[in-house]
């Protein structure tokens, strides 16, 4: 993995990326040459010559569709069987209807409709067969990693768990474990590296031939091998915390192995003017944008809540922001009037009984919260944050979730990473697990984060897997 903005971005999906674009670049001139093009005329070359914008924007349409259908998001085990197709013809659609939008405004970058047909028969095929190669190719030990964990207590052990996982990203071969004196054993004792007197950590990485060390002790007094560590360090060894491994493999802080220097040492939480500016420029140009585009999507909204019980279109309700302040969100109604007819805040349930019909629809297609555009112009939200909790949950959560505070160090957003990478949640487990992917947010928030977080939301929305 390498970082890109401070997100931990997967080398091979970068790659696999990179090769599609350039087989998009590629299908589109070699799609508009053989349908368009006699190479001995002149201005047909001239033509030919200026068609890179138009390349550029189909390549842009096609990589944002498969994006948004979660293309990127590999599955190992799947290969390219029934789902890659089944996400492959929509991500192609979605790019069409893209395409067409934008050649409407700007008819000068248009291709014509059998150059186009050709481009998009061959960028399927292209793609097929980028995918094939990729998946094969992914089967070769070239792209694992050799670790060695340093440790062999209950953190050891997970972080192991952890890479043993069939990950979408990242393949690991554990080389083995070297506990420490001060944990109880928790490991598989086959796996513990036999280490001889006047063995180094330097000598054992070379042996085994190890690329990272992953050092997973939680308690680091008494023998830690601070010295051997800087030595591999110096020898171009990766030498990585838990905390750290976490973050990377699953885009989470894990608050229950954290410690706090990490927190105050570490790089990230950047909230300096620039940071903000950009942030607030962005909310208001996505919020303008969204609001624009589905105007008329609210207005039939209105109408369908009013007609299923007469009761409010709207409900508004206090939830905690930045800096701990309170304010009024504002939502499609979803529930029933009665909702909380004992007085008593509730945890939302998932099949909450309490639900209308038209306001399950709204839920899973995140159309209930369209109105919170109105929060973000007022300066009370950003589009893309933490989700805002009710003062009520805070106070619980703060008693028993550790760090629950940090979310509140940025504005709360109508969309967010814990949103679209956890999904629903009802009781302090969940919070604890949105929280952590909070963190991770809060610590690496970017432009490139939100982009990214606003093209898996899309993918929420399509696929109907909202809370």
């Amino acid at each position: 993995m390498f970082r890109i903005s401070n997100h931990y971005v997967s080398k091979i999906v970068f790659l696999l990326l990179f090769v599609e674009v350039l087989v998009l670049l590629g299908a589109a001139y070699i799609g508009v040459a053989v349908r368009m093009l006699d190479l001995g005329d002149p201005a047909a070359s001239a033509h030919l010559d200026h068609f890179f914008t138009s390349a550029v924007a189909f390549t842009v349409a096609i990589i944002f569709s498969m994006s948004a259908m979660g293309m990127y998001q590999l599955d190992f085990d799947e290969g390219l069987r029934h789902p890659f197709f089944m996400k492959l013809m929509p991500s192609f659609l979605m790019g069409f209807a893209i395409l067409a939008l934008l050649f409407y405004m700007a008819p000068e970058l248009s291709f014509g409709r059998g150059a186009m047909a050709l481009t998009f028969a061959l960028a399927a095929v292209g793609i097929f067969v980028a995918r094939m190669a990729f998946f094969k190719s992914s089967e070769a030990r070239f792209l694992q990693s050799r670790i060695m964990f340093l440790g062999g207590g209950p953190l050891a052990k997970e972080c192991s768990e952890l890479a043993q996982k069939h990950s979408n990203y990242h393949r690991y071969e554990i080389a083995g474990f070297i506990p420490t004196p001060s944990e109880e054993l928790c490991i598989d004792t086959t796996k513990v590296l036999k280490v001889r007197d006047g063995d180094s950590l330097v000598s054992l990485v070379r042996q085994y031939n190890v690329s990272e060390i992953v050092v997973s002790v939680q308690n680091r007094r008494g023998g830690f091998p601070i010295k051997e560590l800087l030595d591999c360090k110096l020898q171009g060894i990766r030498v990585t915390d838990a905390a750290t491994f976490f973050e990377r493999e699953t885009c989470q802080i894990r608050v229950d192995s954290l410690q706090p220097s990490w927190l105050v040492f570490g790089g990230g939480f950047d909230q300096s003017f620039v940071r903000t500016f950009m942030k607030r420029t962005f909310d208001l140009v996505c919020s303008t944008l969204i609001l624009a585009l589905t105007f008329p999507l609210m207005l039939l909204a209105a109408l369908f809540v009013k007609m299923e019980d007469r009761g409010p279109v709207f409900y508004s309700q206090e939830r905690v922001g930045k800096d701990g302040k309170t304010f009024y969100v504002h939502k499609f109604r979803s529930m029933r009037v009665d909702a909380e007819k004992a007085g008593k805040p509730q945890w939302a349930a998932q099949n909450d009984p309490r639900v209308t019909r038209f306001g399950n629809f709204m839920r899973k297609t995140r159309i209930d919260e369209l109105p919170q555009i109105l929060n973000v112009f007022k300066g009370e939200m950003s589009f893309v944050g933490p989700r805002p909790e009710r003062p009520y949950f805070v106070e619980q959560l703060i008693e028993v979730v550790p760090y629950y505070n940090v979310r509140h160090s940025v504005k709360p957003g109508i969309t967010g990473w814990a949103q679209v990478r956890y999904g629903y949640g009802s009781s302090a487990e969940d919070a604890l697990q949105k929280l952590q992917y909070d963190l991770y947010y809060v610590k690496n928030n970017s432009l490139f984060l939100d982009v990214l977080i606003l093209i898996n939301t899309l993918k929420v929305v399509l696929f109907r897997s909202g809370r």
